[in-house]
């Protein structure tokens, strides 16, 4: 070898040994035993959804016509003519709607300040778990919790009232209790993807003189936006697959009363796609299983669209490029 080459040689850096792979067959008969029960559960959840999926897609399909998407539901003797659930359909679409303008703002604003601010610690850390409280509380909790607030007199114009008393059913009702339900999915979403941005942007953002306000407006926020329609889309699929807050908090009843305008059609009584599934189940009052499985294949429709889309947002995010400290 020349003395160049052997420079070359020299100069190279030298590779790391790899380090040893272990085989399976030095694994203990515990652990062989642990992997096989977790393939088999992991197995056994797929099935189950995937037995879901195929069988209200085969009777959704079956019943599903294009005249149950644009009738509205009528009272008669037989399936044939009830009508449709275009009024479900609309109230899926309202309290969705209201449910999401209360939860994208405040829940993104939490995640802002709990992420960046944090000031008073202690209100912070209280802010915190008052979020944890509500993902796990119930929504038959917070739609009793519902009817205690929108009952009040003070709150008698956001639904109808007779003789002076508040009925507390509203659109604006189910959804402000909606929106809680959907609040922590949107602030863990933001609050992880403000979290994902180094610190050395912060500080070179304020190296140029911005504020901490116009950097968390002007570079964060922009730069977490798919978290947050992330955060959005999971939210809004919670929204649209509640079923208490909606029974109690909209009436249930079938058919809409658009007779008072658009903002006394918000202040009444309607259903979505859920309670209408729930009525009309082979268990429920209505008894019209066909249609009910037409709708809950729509609404299952809907739930993956959403989940489609979150996917999609995850993989553009990665395929832009994600932060490196």
């Amino acid at each position: 070898m020349t003395p160049p080459e052997l420079a070359g040689a020299a100069s190279a850096p030298a590779r790391a040994p790899r380090p040893p792979v272990e085989r399976a067959a030095t694994w203990h008969l515990s652990d062989r035993i642990g992997l096989v029960v977790c393939w088999g559960l992991g197995l056994l959840f797929c099935a189950i959804a995937a037995a879901i999926v195929t069988y209200l897609m085969v009777q959704g399909l079956k019943y599903l016509t294009p005249s149950l998407l644009t009738t509205h539901p009528q009272v008669a003797f037989s399936q044939n003519q009830t009508g449709g659930f275009l009024d479900s359909l609309i109230g899926t679409f309202l309290v969705a709607v209201l449910g999401m303008a209360i939860a994208l703002p405040v829940g993104t604003g939490i995640a802002v300040w709990l992420s960046e601010f944090g000031r008073p610690f202690w209100l912070a850390r209280l802010a915190e778990s008052t979020v944890e409280m509500i993902a796990g509380t119930p929504s038959i909790v917070l739609a009793l919790f519902g009817t205690i607030i929108f009952t009040a007199p003070a709150l008698g114009f956001l639904s109808r009232t007779t003789d002076g008393v508040v009925f507390g059913r509203s659109f604006f009702a189910a959804g402000a209790m909606l929106s809680l339900v959907a609040l922590p999915l949107v602030v863990g979403s933001v609050r992880e993807g403000l979290q994902a941005i180094p610190r050395h942007i912060r500080e070179a953002s304020y190296a140029a003189g911005k504020t901490k306000i116009a950097t968390v407006r002007r570079i964060l926020l922009p730069s977490a936006r798919p978290s947050v329609a992330t955060g959005s889309m999971l939210g809004l699929g919670r929204i649209i697959g509640d079923t208490a807050i909606i029974v109690i908090l909209l009436g249930a009843t079938l058919n809409a009363d658009p007779a008072h305008g658009f903002m006394g059609y918000l202040r009444g009584t309607s259903s979505t796609l859920t309670s209408y599934v729930y009525a009309n189940a082979p268990t429920g009052e209505g008894n019209q299983p066909e249609k009910a499985y037409a709708a809950a294949f729509v609404l299952l429709l809907m739930v993956l669209v959403l989940n489609g889309a979150v996917d999609v947002v995850h993989r553009r995010a990665r395929k832009a490029g994600t932060w490196t400290s």
